[in-house]
């Protein structure tokens, strides 16, 4: 781990296609993407670096329009963002529920407006 990554494990996570008018994902790709990550009942690591997200062993890169909030009355943040795996696109929300919920907003806060200052 360096200065420049953030890790941690996301409680909930849903990958989906997007845009609609993108690639269609083979069956394959959705069963994998289920079964990994997101009807995967276990806590999944997430790393945050520079320009990629890597969610159990699937890299996210060509990230934009990067959300990240907290909803009222849970003690949680997402993150929600487009991205690119392989050479599918996808839409993905990642949620990490977290007593310290408002200190990894701000770190991902932080890292995006770091690094994606346009977005």
């Amino acid at each position: 781990m360096t200065d420049s990554e953030i890790h941690y494990f996301s409680d909930k996570i849903h990958v989906h296609r997007w845009p609609r008018d993108s690639q269609i994902w083979d069956d394959s790709v959705q069963k994998e993407l289920d079964d990994s990550i997101n009807k995967n009942p276990e806590k999944i690591p997430v790393v945050i670096k520079e320009k990629t997200i890597t969610i159990g062993n699937v890299e996210f890169y060509s990230l934009k329009k990067i959300g990240v909030t907290v909803p009222f009355f849970k003690k949680e943040c997402t993150m929600i963002f487009e991205a690119k795996f392989g050479s599918l696109f996808a839409h993905v929300h990642v949620t990490v529920k977290s007593e310290n919920y408002v200190d990894i907003f701000n770190e991902l806060t932080n890292w995006k407006n770091k690094n994606f200052p346009d977005d």
